[in-house]
């Protein structure tokens, strides 16, 4: 990669981005697993369960804190490195985004201060009702986030403006509703759930294998076994939708994850491993297993998913007519206000202005799309190939933890159900070692899904060369050097304040002291 404007900015979303979701995936499980163990406390009357949500929401405050210090940069980012983008399409982009601050950011930030204060001033009930308006903002939090980055994917109830030169809401109900955004929601918030799940699991195993908080550490391993089962299995559910919407709206990602260089007869097979060769355009030491991807991608036994080279030839035919839609804006754009605009021009961007952003992607190469050569309009096409063989390898790791994850958490529950989580002192051990895992596929998925859109920043609509701000590269570097300081040293502080948190363990109410049979029989003479 050339370090250009375009791929420093792109790196520096790209940095403060995975630092981000280092911290939101265990604040938005957390935040369910806070709301259940409260639940079952304020059910049964039980202090242990009490016991385990405050020092289980101790570790959430922490990794919440962190959480917010890095989304709020990521806000700012976009009028600073991103300005065109935000220009281009702040109009739907934002409104999702608004929301969010207005309603569930609000709901969230509000009532955590509630949950950890509010133990001796609110009833049970009360107190109840507060955990779960957390976990319900947290998640209402991802939710408006998440529809914001599917309709970046799959951009609907939009359209562009050639007097405004701006995207404009035509449908925001489509907008919300958008099924690559709903897909999205829940396979991701899914995967929070699960690394919340197995963080827990494994807190609690170290102290089975310690011998300390042992009745807490073993319901906290019911918990986190059945709510991580749960959530495992809708990751894999949600993954097999989401790679079903891919094949319908990002054709590309999904050739390029499986490396795919041609069109296979259907249905198509999944290749299990390989090593992608971009410049061979082949896969050496390949492991089909048949049928699989196409059943997957198209849920079909006759439908074809196109290959990278009949999508680059795809996408030459769309640059063509994106070139056409060019020409026509320029001269709708060229006429005087109040004078009528050719009709030639209006119909002709009419039937090819969805192509238009396909013109854009000859603006690296020329300042006019119209004056391409046929060797740019190749290039060009050649630039919607995102690169494949990081996308093929963090697809597989994220899939190979998923079905561990579902392994593990179906282990330990059980066990659970057998009341023997202290048995094998193996599995808690594993248990422990998997901690950091659930981080690992979700970063891996994050690189899937954001790296598998490239070249665009909005699918099919705005490239991501055209997006950027008019920057110098000293800035963003110097941005990009203190953004990394800043959050490596907001990780470290986290990670020792959770370990300290750890190692104290749990602040666990003494039993009532139960009477001795002799005291018993003389309070009863």
């Amino acid at each position: 990669m050339d370090f250009d404007i375009v791929a420093l900015s792109r790196l520096q979303f790209a940095l403060t981005a995975l630092y981000h979701f280092i911290f939101v995936p265990l604040t938005l499980g957390l935040s369910v697993i806070l709301a259940i163990m409260e639940t079952v406390y304020v059910m049964t009357g039980r202090t242990i369960w009490r016991d385990m949500t405050k020092f289980w929401g101790v570790l959430f405050g922490i990794n919440f804190a962190m959480g917010v210090a890095t989304g709020i940069v990521m806000e700012f980012q976009f009028g600073m490195n991103w300005s065109y983008y935000s220009h281009y399409v702040g109009d739907i982009f934002g409104a999702p985004l608004a929301i969010e601050g207005l309603m569930a950011f609000f709901l969230e930030a509000t009532f955590v201060g509630l949950f950890f204060f509010g133990w001796d001033k609110l009833s049970k009930r009360g107190h109840l009702v507060t955990t779960w308006l957390v976990a319900i903002g947290s998640n209402f939090s991802a939710l408006w986030i998440l529809i914001a980055n599917g309709w970046m994917q799959n951009p609907v109830g939009a359209a562009f403006n050639p007097q405004t030169m701006r995207m404009e809401v035509t449908d925001f109900g489509a907008v919300l509703t958008n099924p690559v955004a709903q897909a999205k929601f829940v396979h991701t918030v899914s995967a929070g759930y699960t690394a919340a799940a197995i963080f827990v699991l494994g807190i609690s195993a170290w102290y089975l294998l310690k011998g300390r908080h042992v009745q807490l550490a073993k319901r906290s391993m019911t918990v986190a076994a059945s709510f991580g089962l749960a959530a495992t299995l809708s990751v894999v559910v949600l993954g097999d939708e989401s790679g079903y919407l891919s094949s319908e709206h990002q054709k590309m990602k999904l050739a390029a994850i499986e490396a795919m260089w041609t069109t296979e007869p259907a249905p198509a097979a999944f290749t299990a491993f390989g090593f992608p060769d971009a410049k061979a355009r082949e896969t050496h030491y390949a492991v089909h297993i048949p049928m699989v991807m196409g059943l997957i991608g198209t849920r079909s036994l006759t439908t074809e998913i196109p290959g990278i080279e009949q999508l680059v030839d795809r996408g030459e035919l769309l640059i063509q007519d994106g070139i056409k839609a060019y020409d026509a804006l320029q001269t709708i754009r060229s006429v005087t206000p109040g004078s009528p605009v050719p009709q030639d021009a209006k119909d002709v961007f009419e039937s090819k202005g969805q192509s238009l952003g396909y013109a854009l992607l000859l603006k690296r190469y020329v300042d006019d799309p119209r004056q391409a050569t046929p060797e740019q309009i190749r290039k060009a096409a050649l630039d919607t190939v995102p690169p494949v063989g990081p996308l093929f390898w963090s697809f597989r790791v994220m899939v190979g933890l998923g079905m561990f994850f579902i392994l593990l958490t179906g282990t330990f529950f059980i066990l659970s159900t057998r009341r023997t989580l202290d048995k094998h002192r193996w599995l808690l051990k594993l248990a422990v070692f998997a901690i950091p895992l659930p981080w690992v596929a979700i970063e891996a998925g994050w690189i899937v899904a954001e790296v598998g859109r490239q070249p665009w920043v909005i699918e099919g609509v705005l490239p991501t060369a055209v997006a950027v701000s008019n920057l110098g590269a000293t800035t963003l570097l110097i941005t990009i050097a203190g953004f990394a300081a800043i959050y490596t040293v907001l990780l470290i502080i986290e990670m020792k304040l959770m370990l300290k948190a750890i190692r104290k363990g749990p602040d666990e109410t003494a039993p009532a002291p139960v009477p001795a049979a002799a005291a018993i029989h003389t309070q009863r003479a």
